[in-house]
């Protein structure tokens, strides 16, 4: 299978899209000024402990305090095939199942916490007491003591390889897992990596000793970057990145610690928008869209709720030439596929229900069940699917870590109250910033005006985004307030005639469109 990477990086968002087979497949994006917080590590205080909740929350310094399950403290949600001898000699009680698991916390306890999903819908971000530093080859688990080896690395002699070399060098008191991707690598590289995570470490402990809590003390990388750190495998061809800083910055890693993976990275260096150029932006568009064609006509209604997620199937323009029963097995196939490849792009979690098309015969029931497995393996977060129950409907559970594609780039309108979307303000930016770099490839009028709705004119003029927008393209940029305006909208004047030229750059009213 051949991957691609490729990642734009503008004044309001980056975006990182991942093409398999040509196919795209997953989509991040991270807002500048809203980095994401998995991953971050933080000397928090407890504020509440709540034993009917079986629950407590805490301040990481945060808006909201941050929910610490009691599931989530010393559990073994991080560990991976660990063996028995292991599990004997690790302080964690598993007890995972437990229904009342009690717990020795006070109010005011400091401790120590990890960001394990982002804050989303009023709620606090959900943090565990398991904290873990993941690096390139190894995830460096302190205050426990095994040495777990990815499910993916099959081969057991390599299994073993990998255990002895990591005993070799691994302090006690500290776990190690094992990464995919250490998968053939050598001594020297291990240890490498374990030493860089045992800095790590120690700098996150100096540097809570010296601080009050609530502080954070430890930030993992940025989307862009933790992407590429654990996505980087042999079958990764391309990685095209757009911005020369953000280039320099993943050469500079790359040559560090994957020195042949080096010459695969590229400079986008034309001026078409990197996404645009590579197609991926009209199907960016597409993913904020509730309706999903298939190549047989048939098509999918993807409906994202506050309990659920809502998955209808339809034969839409299909027409077959076969039984029923063979129709509906064929458009309910193709269906399981896709809907594997819409949850990873849209990046939909939670409860998940799908109705497929009605089928009589259990025997292709199963097969779509087992088809929808199958493409389900391919997905990094973790599944759980039950069959397709006598209703024709199929339930399944999909992690959740980070906002939906649709909540990241959109948010609530406030016309509608919350019953429709428009694109973010974020995104508007890159749009604008997308038609500027067309515009300047064909034409050389420098002093343009700028139409906006007035709630994004004092967006773009607080967050100081216009300065950025006019160095980065050579023009001179006025912004006007235009109440008629919608606010997922923007037009282009030329200042010497006022005449509208929006429309007149290539993709203009694609861009404009939601």
């Amino acid at each position: 299978m051949k991957k691609e990477i490729y990642i734009n990086v503008s004044m309001g968002e980056t975006r990182i899209a991942i093409l398999e087979d040509t196919q795209l497949v997953e989509v991040y994006v991270e807002k500048q000024d809203k980095q994401r917080m998995v991953g971050n590590i933080y000397k928090g205080k407890v504020e509440n402990v709540l034993p009917g909740m079986q629950a407590a929350f805490v301040d990481i310094g945060y808006d909201i305090n941050a929910f610490l399950p009691f599931s989530e403290i010393e559990n073994s949600d991080y560990l991976i095939d660990v063996d028995e001898e292991d599990k004997n000699n690790s302080p964690h009680k598993y007890r995972k199942n437990n229904d009342n698991i009690s717990v020795d916390l006070n109010t005011g306890q400091d401790i120590y916490v990890q960001v394990i999903k982002e804050p989303f819908a009023g709620k606090g971000p959900r943090v565990t007491t398991e904290v873990a530093i993941p690096g390139r080859l190894l995830v460096l688990v302190p205050n426990v003591n095994y040495i777990g080896i990815s499910k993916k690395v099959w081969d057991k002699y390599e299994r073993r390889r990998l255990k002895k070399i990591v005993s070799s060098f691994k302090h006690k008191g500290f776990g190690v897992i094992v990464r995919t991707v250490a998968e053939g690598k050598s001594e020297e590289l291990l240890k490498n990596d374990y030493n860089q995570l045992k800095s790590s470490w120690d700098r996150l402990q100096g540097k809570a000793d010296r601080t009050q809590s609530p502080t954070l003390v430890y930030e993992d990388l940025e989307t862009a970057s933790s992407v590429i750190r654990d996505l980087l495998t042999s079958d990764v061809e391309k990685i095209v990145i757009d911005s020369k800083k953000f280039y320099r910055k993943t050469s500079r890693y790359l040559e560090d610690v994957s020195s042949n993976m080096a010459n695969r990275l590229d400079l986008y260096r034309l001026k078409t928008p990197l996404f645009e150029g590579m197609g991926i932006e009209n199907e960016l568009m597409k993913l904020l869209r509730p309706k999903v064609w298939l190549k047989s006509g048939a098509y999918l209604i993807i409906e994202k709720t506050e309990a659920m997620v809502v998955v209808d199937v339809n034969s839409g323009r299909f027409i077959g030439k076969k039984q029923h029963e063979d129709n509906s097995l064929k458009i309910n196939l193709e269906a399981a596929r896709e809907v594997a490849r819409q949850l990873r792009l849209r990046d939909l979690s939670g409860l998940i229900v799908i109705d497929f098309i009605d089928m009589r015969e259990e025997a292709n029931c199963r097969k779509v069940y087992y088809e929808l497995r199958k493409e389900l393996k391919k997905d990094r977060a973790k599944v759980a699917v039950s069959p397709i129950s006598d209703f024709g409907l199929l339930e399944m559970t999909r992690q959740r870590i980070r906002l939906s594609l649709i909540d990241s780039m959109s948010e609530n309108c406030p016309t509608c109250h919350g019953s429709g979307r428009i694109i973010s303000k974020e995104t508007l930016i890159t749009r604008i910033d997308h038609w500027l770099r067309r515009y300047k490839s064909k034409h050389r009028d420098l002093r343009l005006k700028l139409l906006l709705h007035p709630e994004n004119a004092d967006f773009i003029k607080k967050k100081k985004v216009l300065r950025g927008l006019m160095w980065q393209n050579f023009v001179h940029i006025s912004i006007d307030s235009l109440v008629d305006i919608n606010r997922d909208e923007f037009r282009f004047l030329r200042t010497k005639d006022n005449q509208d030229i929006t429309d007149h750059v290539e993709l203009g009213n694609q861009a404009n469109s939601t």
